[in-house]
């Protein structure tokens, strides 16, 4: 039960870590992403950011709501499920948020 308490705890992080982003403040990003990106550009830059990171954040969120219902009923299926659920949400919020760097800052690194 620990492991769903803590992958929740992850998941919200991520989401207010996106929420914060989405309005305009990047600082939570590398300092190549900060200085790179232009004043005018900082936020669709962020939104994009933060749409991706908020994204993976429920993702995993969700996961954790899976994971505890196969603890509760014991069906180890619903731990599958949340687990391809996560894994479908980390890619499209990682590509969104590695879409954002390349049009705004020219790459990922």
């Amino acid at each position: 039960m620990l492991g769903v308490i803590v992958t929740v705890l992850v998941g919200a992080v991520c989401i207010i870590l996106g929420i914060s982003n989405m309005r305009g403040n990047i600082s939570s990003l590398h300092s190549y992403h900060r200085h790179r990106v232009s004043e005018e550009d900082r936020l669709p830059f962020g939104r994009l950011v933060g749409l991706g990171t908020i994204i993976a954040g429920a993702s995993i969120i969700v996961y954790s709501a899976f994971m505890a219902i196969a603890l509760y009923i014991q069906q180890d299926i619903y731990t599958l499920v949340g687990t391809a659920i996560m894994i479908l949400g980390l890619a499209v919020g990682i590509t969104i948020a590695f879409y954002a760097m390349k049009k705004y800052n020219g790459g990922i690194f």
